[in-house]
């Protein structure tokens, strides 16, 4: 704290607006942490002075609310030592995700959707803000690929234990025959990249295509070209917006996306140069799966990599995904 404060007082720090902006942030989210800290430990305190009194002379009351206020804190301290293992590079950033059903027509675009509820409903808990970029339908049910963005502090630093391949098993609402179907779907997470990280991208490797929108936001949305795909060719990486009402706004955003994926594999593959990339093609099928949701014959979602695993399936289909989340950072 005392270290950013003092880049304050530095000579020309108003002026640098980018500088600024990033060092008060940083400022107003350790201010948080250090608050949070000092009101636990207030609290700590006056927990251990009450379990003195109830030694010395025992009261029924003031037990029941120290084991109150055990309880409370025990909960709470786990939360703020869960944000001292976001100590990655973009940890505090917003994050992208993209959901992509797997083969399976109908069964998988549905199961696509059903994530896409999961982590909407999570982070409405969570306190954060999502933002859907580009939504395209199912035929029949579900949707073909969605990648939204949750907006708020550490969203990535979080989310990124959800990316991979996620496997259901349940009873086909599709089937007639009442037949048991597996489905798989992959979730892709990155960082928003922030204007700090500067990352050069040659015009001349991109293909840049207009399209109109399609379903919900209004007229103007649906009716003009605004729509925007972006490819980078060396790596054939696609981008795509929609949400925004023009077209110059679909490609600012579209382009975020494209920086944010490229960071994203330069960093797995270590390369210096952009044009040394190449894309990298994810088998969105049986044994790549990193979590199994289990509707029957039993009721059973269970990480692969942790082996943490929950008995009410129901609970994190509506975004009770914390105990993954921390189990996976712990580890």
């Amino acid at each position: 704290m005392k270290e950013l404060e003092n880049e304050t007082l530095k000579e020309g720090f108003w002026t640098n607006n980018d500088k600024k902006d990033e060092i008060l942030s940083k400022i107003k989210n350790n201010k948080k942490i250090c608050t949070t800290y000092t009101e636990l430990k207030n609290e700590l305190d006056n927990v251990y002075e009450m379990s003195e009194l109830v030694m010395e002379e025992f009261d029924e009351e003031i037990k029941r609310e120290i084991l109150k206020s055990t309880k409370k804190l025990e909960k709470e301290i786990e939360k703020l030592e869960l944000q001292t293992l976001l100590s990655g590079k973009f940890d505090s950033n917003n994050a992208i995700l993209t959901i992509h059903p797997g083969a399976g027509g109908t069964e998988s675009q549905d199961w696509a959707e059903m994530l896409y509820r999961m982590y909407t409903r999570w982070a409405e808990k969570n306190g954060y803000e999502v933002k859907e970029v580009d939504y395209l339908e199912g035929e029949e049910a579900g949707i073909k690929s969605v990648t939204f963005e949750v907006l708020g502090q550490n969203a990535y630093g979080y989310l990124r234990s959800e990316m991979g391949v996620h496997r259901l098993v349940r009873i086909s609402p599709f089937d007639s025959g009442g037949r048991r179907h597996t489905s798989f779907a992959s979730v892709e997470v990155l960082p928003e990249i922030t204007d700090d990280i500067d990352i050069q991208i040659n015009p001349d490797d991109l293909r840049v295509d207009t399209y109109r929108a399609s379903g919900a936001g209004g007229q103007h949305i649906n009716k003009t070209s605004s729509a925007v795909r972006i490819t980078h060719i060396p790596t054939n990486i696609v981008c795509a917006c929609q949400s925004e009402r023009s077209q110059i706004q679909n490609r600012e955003t579209a382009m975020k996306m494209l920086k944010s994926k490229l960071l994203d594999l330069k960093e797995k593959e270590q390369k210096d140069k952009i044009e040394d990339l190449k894309g990298v093609q994810m088998d969105i099928a049986w044994g790549s799966q990193i979590r199994s949701y289990v509707f029957c014959p039993y009721t059973m979602v269970k990480d692969h990599r942790t082996n943490y695993e929950v008995g009410n399936v129901q609970a994190v289909m509506d975004g009770e995904i914390d105990g993954f989340i921390e189990s996976y950072l712990k580890q």
